[in-house]
């Protein structure tokens, strides 16, 4: 953890960088958090939180600290709150995490997901453009749909070729599945919005960055459900297994858990973040990739990985059932329907910021799960323990 003076920075080019005031549109959430720490520990850089929550940074805002006079916090929704532009226009570039990205609620609030992802987006992207600033804007893996290899036969030798699997920002297409598989609609609102920045930038001269997120892991990542979060809730594949594993209960394997995915840890993907806030000759006007391509396993070998470190994190014995199987339909709802890979080409990021993640599977999981076991399991224990009120 930093002291109040913080080492001047150079940017990858050996030129000193000034400090920066950087808008974080979303700055409460799950990567928010471990942005605002970085910049607030590390670097010099000025940060004004935007979000209506607040608690994964309190922290970093209790009064007192080394960098109080460096970081602000506005409860503000996006949606329909004035004070927006006048707070972008502080700063010297906007980074907008804002978004509704929980697969569960893809088909079950389709609305909202289309609305939060592309229109309550617009006018993050309409003021950074007609202020001249700069954007960082957070897309989504999920913006590449199905490979092209998943729709060759089973036993295709071309599946195992790169080129049908590994997603390429400026070659893969963006392949989603029928309308009424509402599960893409998420994916299909932040292609929209990204060909809008993208427009903004051809036409209009904005300087952008895109990122594209791989399954960004580690500590504050989602909710556990009646917890820190809505009883009924369904969060992503990591804080879903883990409140299974908190309760003693079978990690749930929707359609057998063959979907393939990879996890890179979030404080390495923060790096990368950190590179593009502070290169931006380097990062305007391209679309990143940011994950890790070593760290591929199938949702079935997460959650049997996970088993296994929570055992030794938590000194609990393996559950003896330690996975069951549910149907997407069971699990979702209607309309689910899921990408096969993800596994991302690492050039474009390599070439303009000589970024690689460093973090093993098992590392980062055992650091996710020994921070969410000292977190939750007391709370979780008192839940559980509990009378449940009879309903007669």
């Amino acid at each position: 953890m930093a002291s109040g003076s913080v080492a001047a920075r150079v940017d990858l080019d050996g030129r000193a960088i000034k400090p920066l005031t950087v808008c974080l549109v979303g700055g409460g959430g799950f990567i928010g958090s471990h942005l605002c720490e970085k910049l607030m520990w590390e670097t010099p850089h000025r940060v004004i939180a935007i979000d209506v929550y607040s608690d994964k940074i309190q922290h970093l805002l209790n009064p007192g600290q080394p960098w109080s006079n460096r970081i602000e916090f506005h409860k503000i929704n996006i949606k329909h709150d004035s004070r927006l532009e006048g707070l972008i226009k502080m700063a010297d570039l906007t980074v907008n995490l804002a978004a509704i990205c929980t697969p569960a609620d893809y088909n079950t609030r389709p609305l909202d997901t289309i609305y939060s992802n592309f229109i309550d987006a617009l006018p993050v992207v309409k003021y950074c453009s007609e202020n001249n600033k700069r954007l960082i804007h957070f897309s989504t893996c999920e913006v590449y749909g199905k490979t092209v290899g998943s729709f060759l036969p089973k036993d295709h030798p071309l599946r195992k070729e790169p080129e049908f699997y590994v997603l390429k920002e400026d070659a893969s297409p963006c392949i989603f599945g029928p309308i009424e598989k509402q599960r893409w609609s998420y994916a299909c609102a932040k292609q929209l919005i990204e060909r809008l920045v993208y427009a903004e930038g051809a036409e209009n001269g904005l300087e952008f960055t895109i990122v594209r997120p791989f399954n960004w892991i580690g500590p504050r990542m989602d909710f556990i459900p009646g917890i820190d979060g809505p009883s009924e809730g369904v969060p992503r594949v990591l804080a879903c297994f883990s409140n299974n594993l908190l309760r003693g209960e079978p990690l749930k394997l929707v359609d057998g858990g063959e979907s393939q995915r990879t996890f890179v840890y979030i404080k390495d993907a923060i790096e990368a973040v950190l590179l593009m806030i502070e290169n931006p000759d380097r990062a305007n006007g391209q679309i990143f990739n940011v994950g890790n391509p070593d760290n591929e396993v199938t949702v079935k070998q997460l959650a049997e990985m996970m088993t296994e470190v929570y055992s030794k994190v938590s000194g609990e014995p393996i559950l003896e059932v330690p996975t069951i199987d549910v149907s997407s339909k069971e699990f979702y709802g209607e309309g689910y329907d899921d990408s096969d890979k993800r596994i991302p080409d690492m050039t474009i990021i390599n070439r303009q910021l000589g970024w690689n993640p460093k973090t093993s599977l098992w590392d980062l999981l055992e650091s996710t799960l020994t921070y969410q076991h000292t977190t939750y399991s007391h709370a979780v224990k008192r839940a559980m323990a509990k009378p449940v009120a009879s309903s007669s």
